[in-house]
């Protein structure tokens, strides 16, 4: 059944089968699994009446590098917070792992309250608590390559993002990452990368994943997951095991702003690269709230395979963004860094 695969792909597939269980036979047809935005192929096997995930590298590029991600997930394996790896090779591009039968957060998680936001703040923390992950690039540094790429592509007014793209400078200018701040981070937690198999949350895809700053994580999760008033409170607090500090604090909400920004732009730069050269029919900053969106997504009723519906979302990000970085708050957690 090998022949389900792409060509170029099949060989070193064989390899893998092999090594993980003796044989190349499949129980059935693999079944292609829809991903998220990495690109790499995924499917899911059946060995021995056992459903597995079998997933294929994207070429490396200047930040995709299957070396890095394989020994990521290999460690976050190990501590049990990604799913159990039963063969990776980032040589040629394979890894086949435990598949977890997919639930939906939004409609089947049974806690109610904090339950989903304080289950991921203990996972995160012991990610945190690893061996470190490879190093990559400063964060921010990261950051600023993104946003000379995005504004390379022209998809949106440039008086729509100038006030915002200066403002985030003076809070790049003041956010510097403290040396015990470098953990092991996934840095990109998103509802797509959070699993429920019915009984417990695992992290899956990656990619994305090096030795970074603390509050990358954490703010991408109070981003996605901590709509409700006291959600912020309870990450934190869970995250700590204890009240944080105000520096704590600061660096969590500037990074909250950060993360704003970083999700918009690759919501929009993943949408025009899918069209390119067809300009967005709106090129301001203008529709529907990121709260509108929330109460939408916690009700699993947003779709976000829509084109359509990913551009406005990604310009509700950045709009948030925009608002946090006007805010007095922001300025505040400045001056404590600095006073700091």
């Amino acid at each position: 059944m090998l022949d389900h695969f792409p060509e170029p792909k099949r060989a070193a597939i064989a390899r893998g089968l092999t090594a993980a269980f003796g044989a190349t036979d499949l129980d059935s047809p693999p079944q292609p699994v829809s991903g998220g935005m990495s690109g790499a192929g995924v499917w899911r096997i059946r060995v021995g009446a056992i459903a597995y995930l079998l997933r294929l590298d994207v070429a490396p590029d200047g930040f995709r590098d299957p070396v890095r991600s394989h020994a990521c997930l290999r460690t976050a394996a190990a501590a049990f917070i990604a799913p159990r790896v039963r063969y990776a090779d980032a040589a040629d591009g394979v890894t086949i792992s435990d598949f977890i039968p997919p639930h939906s957060l939004a409609q089947d998680y049974p806690h109610k309250g904090y339950a989903l936001v304080i289950e991921l703040a203990q996972a995160i923390r012991v990610l945190h608590e690893t061996p470190a992950f490879p190093p990559f690039a400063d964060y921010l540094d990261g950051m600023d390559r993104l946003i000379a790429g995005h504004r390379a592509l022209d998809i949106l007014a440039s008086e729509a993002t100038a006030e915002l793209f200066d403002r985030y400078a003076t809070l790049r200018a003041g956010y510097r990452t403290k040396a015990n701040d470098l953990v092991s981070s996934h840095n990109d937690l998103n509802p797509g990368n959070i699993l429920y198999d019915g009984r417990r949350l695992w992290v899956v895809d990656w990619e994305a994943a090096f030795l970074a700053d603390r509050y990358v994580d954490l703010a991408t999760l109070a981003n996605w997951f901590t709509g409700e008033a006291g959600g912020e409170d309870a990450l934190l607090t869970t995250y700590f095991g204890r009240a944080p500090s105000l520096e704590e604090r600061a660096r969590f909400d500037l990074m909250r702003l950060v993360n704003h920004l970083f999700i918009g732009m690759m919501f929009l730069n993943v949408c025009a690269a899918e069209q390119p050269g067809v300009p967005f029919d709106d090129r301001t900053l203008a529709g529907l709230t990121l709260e509108d969106f929330r109460q939408s997504l916690r009700a699993g009723t947003f779709d976000l395979a829509s084109r359509d519906n990913r551009i406005a979302y990604g310009k509700a990000r950045l709009a948030a963004a925009l608002d946090g970085l006007r805010a007095p708050a922001c300025a505040e957690a400045l001056s404590r860094l600095t006073a700091d």
